[in-house]
């Protein structure tokens, strides 16, 4: 069976980057970049417009960003597989790695598979309807694309990252509609009470999202009341979910220690995990930031800190 310095399981700015990083390194790394688990480029792959990634005035589009970030991996020698990997075994170096039709042992691995943001079942929020076509699980990420401004726009949850979107999205919208299915939010109390005192926050209490509608765009959000049963229909320009996220470690099988949130839980202050030899990057240890940016300079801390422990052990 072969032996590889480093393998690198995902793809996205943390996975890519890594590669661009290990593979100038003349590490020759070996990238499973995904296949039916995700999209191969992770979350900004289902993006549209990209204008806060530093070096595009202009702005760019997720799945080009994430071509460019592939291409420059590929440039300098990464061996590229889009195959997802089912399974790893860590309990003993070399690392056994097992893809969907590969077996590879690796002196170190970069486990850069993201998160997946949760969406609700909402008529007219999924992949074929207007999933980012003003329906978004990202804020920060798409809140000042020109579709939303100046609109009401909606978002949905009651935790301190429903409460930060909402704010955010005031700088932008010109009102923002808060819906949470209860009568009180998770959320700290600070952040609920910004919320609450915002002039340009309108709350619904009790309440859920029934349908979202539209011709090309997002048009109308329809809203019900679960106290009374009131169904309501209000004009919107998007619906931002704000409903947590899901670490993609499954394939782990409990290997590695996560955070009480399901996170790779790694050494403050750099990638390592764990266990010697495996190192995470981006959104699948980053429950905090998780955008494009942080997640490329986590893949560039792994690279670099992967690098220098082979070097150190002679390989």
């Amino acid at each position: 069976m072969e032996t590889v310095r480093v393998i690198i399981i995902g793809s996205g700015p943390a996975g890519y980057t890594a590669a661009i990083y290990t593979s100038r390194s003349m590490m020759k790394p070996i990238l499973f970049e995904g296949f039916f688990s995700g999209v191969a480029g992770g979350q900004l792959m289902t993006t549209t417009d990209v204008e806060n990634y530093p070096g595009f005035p202009q702005s760019v589009t997720g799945p080009e960003l994430m071509n460019q970030f592939r291409e420059q991996s590929l440039r300098f020698g990464t061996t590229v597989y889009t195959e997802d990997v089912v399974s790893v075994d860590l309990s003993k170096r070399p690392f056994l790695v097992k893809s969907s039709s590969k077996e590879l042992l690796a002196h170190a691995v970069i486990i850069a598979t993201g998160a997946t943001a949760k969406r609700l079942e909402i008529p007219g929020t999924r992949d074929n309807e207007f999933w980012q076509k003003g329906v978004s699980a990202c804020a920060v990420c798409d809140g000042a694309i020109p579709i939303f401004r100046d609109k009401e726009l909606f978002v949905v949850g009651g935790g301190d990252s429903a409460m930060e979107e909402s704010i955010f999205l005031t700088h932008y919208a010109s009102r923002v509609n808060l819906v949470h299915r209860r009568d009180s939010f998770r959320a700290s109390k600070i952040m609920g009470d910004r919320v609450k005192n915002h002039p340009k926050i309108r709350i619904f209490w009790d309440s859920v999202v029934e349908e979202v509608t539209g011709t090309k765009l997002v048009e109308g959000v329809t809203v019900r009341n679960l106290k009374t049963n009131v169904v309501e229909k209000y004009p919107a320009g998007g619906l931002f979910f704000a409903v947590g996220h899901v670490p993609n470690t499954a394939f782990l099988n409990g290997q590695l220690e996560l955070e009480p949130n399901g996170y790779i839980k790694v050494q403050p202050g750099t990638t390592k995990t764990s266990i010697k030899g495996v190192y995470a990057a981006g959104d699948v240890q980053d429950h905090v930031y998780r955008q494009a940016i942080t997640a490329a300079g986590t893949g560039c801390m792994a690279a670099i800190e992967v690098e220098r422990e082979l070097s150190n052990l002679g390989l």
